[in-house]
């Protein structure tokens, strides 16, 4: 149990896109919410929920004081929808609808946001690059671009991209004959399908002899083609799998013979391997011979801009950054909803000969966005963040939401003890992030970020108003916070307790001042 009661807080506020509210008048729109509208749970004892009132009411009151503050940057933004804000858009672009990363932002949001705010030369910079969306577009408008993934199925993806601008014309023909005759089917084995403990049993039998056949054929081909082919199946593992991506986990089909919860899970059609590696092998072909596929990726030509990844963590890379060195920086970092990637893209890592060491590493060295992540010691790893931690020391809500949850933990009214931890380490570990982007920034540099707000135990977690308050504190000016007009829905859990009360989904804009200080 992660309550005690249940918390309706007010909906989010934000500025009209087309209009600023004069100061305070959003507060003047609904009443503040007081400790006496919480309405408690049955079978609790009152001191725990008067304990509980009185930290939810000073968060309350810290949460009104920042958003009094950023009042006049909060502008609902109706041009940000949900799909140009995820990957659903990029479901119709060539090449990008190639791999679902479901954390991916669209290109067409890159392209948008790009244009929007002038940035047109120079380098960016994405530290959480991911699929590398942002990167490519980059490219393709002319601008070099960098990117930082820890995950090997991230780095794949941006390799994968990279190297396809070097294939021939005799390699597009020879996926035609691996397209066209299935050549893969009469391949004698020689390669095992790589497994993870939490891979194991994911396929259906026959499904795991076709893909070892596949392995097999794919390792007598030229390396450039073995690149593509490889990339291929990384596509269609989900799709033929008992498994489907779910956030925090695999979720595992009743036909897995896995023991299932009180609700069974049905993910519908499992696609039989032949048919969707054909299917994505003839949908990489089809972009190519429509014309559709971006310049971004193919294009040999002078105006196109380079793509450069640094793999490895962000917390390790950034430091290693020149400062001043960067244009613009366009990220999403993830978000504070403890959705751990090591699982989610387990089969994937699996395939890429990732073992359990060093899954277990990974799942470490990530940002602090799961419950088993331990505490990271950032003054050994950079004593230069001194100021962004005790910057974090001193914002008020934060500090808050943390006592709270720790109390919360305590008290034995989190569903999992990690929670407070996680939450803390995410915090701080992105005030150390934000404190390098700064500093890698060019003067007048913008810093454009996606990311949600979340909820534990009740207590809206205004996430954007933190960072942008950390950031002001590190050296950003912000400009706005771009929130999209339908918020985002809570935890089944949360929901549960709490409702559906819509949390703030935004993009902030930053930007680092013009004047140089010592650091540039």
């Amino acid at each position: 149990m992660d309550y005690v009661w249940t918390v309706s807080f007010r909906p989010e506020l934000v500025v009209p896109h087309s209009k600023m509210l004069p100061q305070n008048s959003l507060f003047d729109l609904l009443p503040r919410q007081t400790a006496s509208d919480l309405e408690p749970a049955p079978n609790v004892p009152h001191e725990i929920v008067r304990e509980q009132a009185r930290f939810l009411t000073t968060i309350n009151d810290f949460d009104d004081d920042l958003r009094s503050r950023f009042e006049k940057n909060l502008v609902l933004d109706r041009s940000l929808t949900r799909q140009l804000v995820s990957f659903q858009a990029n479901k119709q672009r060539a090449a990008y609808r190639w791999f679902k990363y479901k954390e991916a932002f669209s290109a067409q949001l890159v392209d948008f946001l790009l244009s929007r705010y002038g940035i047109q030369k120079g380098t960016i910079l994405d530290p959480f690059c991911g699929a590398g969306t942002a990167l490519f577009v980059a490219a393709d408008a002319g601008l070099n671009a960098d990117g930082i993934e820890l995950l090997p199925i991230g780095q794949e993806i941006v390799r994968a991209r990279q190297r396809i601008r070097k294939l021939q014309p005799e390699h597009f023909a020879r996926l035609k004959v691996w397209l066209n005759s299935q050549i893969w089917a009469r391949q004698e084995k020689s390669v095992c399908l790589p497994e993870l403990r939490i891979t194991e049993g994911a396929y259906p039998a026959q499904t795991v002899d076709q893909i070892e056949r596949y392995l097999s054929s794919a390792s007598t081909e030229s390396a450039e083609l073995q690149e593509i082919l490889r990339f291929s199946l990384l596509c269609v593992l989900e799709n033929v799998s008992y498994t489907r991506k779910d956030g925090q986990y695999l979720r595992w089909d009743h036909r897995s013979g896995r023991k299932q919860g009180a609700k069974i899970f049905d993910k519908g059609e499992i696609i039989p391997f032949n048919a969707a590696i054909h299917s994505k092998i003839a949908e990489v072909l089809s972009d190519f011979s429509s014309g559709n596929v971006s310049a971004d990726l193919f294009s040999k030509g002078a105006d196109v801009g380079r793509v450069e990844l640094l793999p490895g963590s962000c917390l390790d890379i950034l430091p290693q950054l020149k400062s001043g060195s960067y244009s613009a920086i366009f990220t999403s970092p993830p978000y504070c909803n403890r959705y751990d990637y090591t699982r989610t893209y387990a089969l994937e890592l699996a395939v890429l000969g990732v073992n359990e060491t060093e899954l277990s590493r990974l799942r470490q060295e990530m940002l602090s966005c799961t419950v088993e992540n331990r505490v990271k010691d950032l003054i050994s790893l950079n004593p230069a963040w001194k100021d962004a931690i005790e910057n974090a020391e001193q914002q008020p809500l934060l500090q808050a939401l943390l006592r709270y949850l720790e109390w919360c933990r305590s008290a034995s009214l989190l569903n999992n003890n990690g929670i407070a931890r996680m939450v803390r380490g995410y915090f701080y570990e992105m005030a150390c992030v934000i404190a390098e982007c700064r500093r890698v920034l060019r003067p007048g540099g913008t810093l454009i970020m996606v990311n949600d707000n979340v909820r534990y135990a009740g207590a809206s977690i205004s996430v954007d108003l933190i960072f942008s308050s950390l950031a002001e504190r590190l050296g950003f000016k912000v400009e706005n916070i771009l929130v999209l007009p339908n918020g985002k829905g809570n935890s089944s859990q949360q929901m549960g307790a709490h409702g559906r009360d819509a949390l703030r989904k935004c993009v902030y804009i930053w930007k680092k001042a013009q004047r140089r200080t010592a650091d540039t």
